[in-house]
């Protein structure tokens, strides 16, 4: 199993956002070439950030839980998303009432474009 490994300092934020992004009205990741090893090869690098101003605690954790569950049902799928990047999920309040069924499709979709871009 694919486990999901966090950035921790500003830089590595900072450099995983300059490169290739793609937003929607619930989320937007941000990717880049991995610059940074994760601690065992399966692992996968990425962060999922909220504003503050999304909300209270509960809300943003909610958005974050959702949005990880989806993360790990499309890696379940072999080649769904490129371990050979680092991505960072900023969650937007309109996730916070969307239903899982909604937002997986189109989490599955941002991926494969994020492929596609040079």
């Amino acid at each position: 199993m694919v486990k999901l490994e966090s950035l921790k300092k500003s830089i590595q934020f900072k450099k995983a956002l300059s490169e290739k992004k793609i937003h929607t009205d619930y989320f937007s990741i941000f990717a880049a070439k991995n610059f940074l090893k994760p601690k065992h090869k399966a692992n996968l690098l990425i962060s999922f950030v909220i504003k503050k101003k999304v909300g209270n605690a509960v809300k943003r954790n909610k958005i974050r839980r959702k949005l990880k569950a989806n993360v790990q049902k499309i890696l379940k799928k072999r080649g769904a998303i490129n371990k050979d990047y680092t991505y960072i999920v900023f969650g937007k309040s309109n996730a916070f009432a969307q239903k899982q069924d909604v937002l997986l499709p189109l989490m599955e979709k941002s991926f494969s474009e994020l492929k596609k871009i040079k």
